[in-house]
């Protein structure tokens, strides 16, 4: 059985361009040329949208013609009004779509789709909620848009049928505060030490990560160890080989 690797830069939006700058050359020089996705937020906390920032909208297109795979990562990535204790804080009220009905959740993730695939000229590849966080509803919405692939931070599924590509979590940073960022490390050193078993890795980076030298620095030591023997894989490929 193959072990793959499936990398990803997420809360991509034109707030954050020169930091998805110095994150997009990190996977390019470690996994090969596009060998990553990028999980787009058209109109991140209602700043930067996307679909008036054509500078940027050009950048996503070249990405996506070089091959990166391109995901809606919710419509503005913040919650309305956080109501639950992952929301206030793990998260800071990042949870966008964990308390939406199914109505609300369709209208953003037809709104967010379609400003991302006109920025990229291409179809999004999947779906993935801010913080991983979902609804009932917004599950419900999700399947009936026909994704082709979603994630959780446990899994990677079909939300057409419900089949699993991928399990395992996710090898991450978060960056808002120094209590955050040392349990960050932390755990990335027991992930790149200790849980090499696991069929799938997935490792995660975030534009804040690049204002944390120790948090960025881990980022190129995760990309030199978590490869040795994986293939850096496209997130649509386990589901073709499944």
């Amino acid at each position: 059985m193959t072990k793959c690797l499936l990398a990803s830069i997420d809360d991509v939006a034109p707030r954050f361009e020169s930091e998805v700058d110095q994150l997009a050359e990190r996977p390019g020089q470690r996994l090969g040329p596009a060998r990553f996705a990028m999980l787009v937020v058209p109109g991140h906390r209602s700043q930067s949208a996307l679909a008036a920032d054509k500078g940027f909208q050009t950048r996503l297109r070249g990405w996506a013609e070089a091959g990166v795979e391109m995901f809606l990562h919710g419509w503005k990535h913040l919650g309305d009004s956080p109501n639950s204790f992952r929301q206030k804080y793990l998260t800071a009220g990042e949870g966008e779509l964990a308390a939406l009905d199914r109505a609300e959740a369709t209208t953003r993730l037809q709104r967010g789709r379609a400003v991302g695939e006109d920025a990229t000229g291409r179809p999004a590849a999947g779906f993935i909620a801010p913080a991983w966080l979902y609804s009932p509803g917004a599950l419900a919405a999700v399947r009936a848009e026909s994704f082709a692939i979603a994630k959780h931070h446990l899994r990677v599924w079909r939300p057409t049928d419900g089949q699993i590509s991928a399990r395992g979590p996710v090898l991450t940073g978060a960056s808002r505060s120094p209590a955050r960022i040392k349990s960050a490390l932390a755990f990335a050193a027991l992930f790149r030490h200790r849980l090499g078993f696991l069929p799938d890795v997935r490792l995660a980076v975030h534009p804040g990560g690049t204002t944390v030298p120790a948090l960025f620095g881990s980022i190129d030591t995760a990309l030199l160890a978590l490869p040795r023997g994986r293939v850096a894989a496209r997130y649509a490929e386990p589901l073709a080989t499944s």
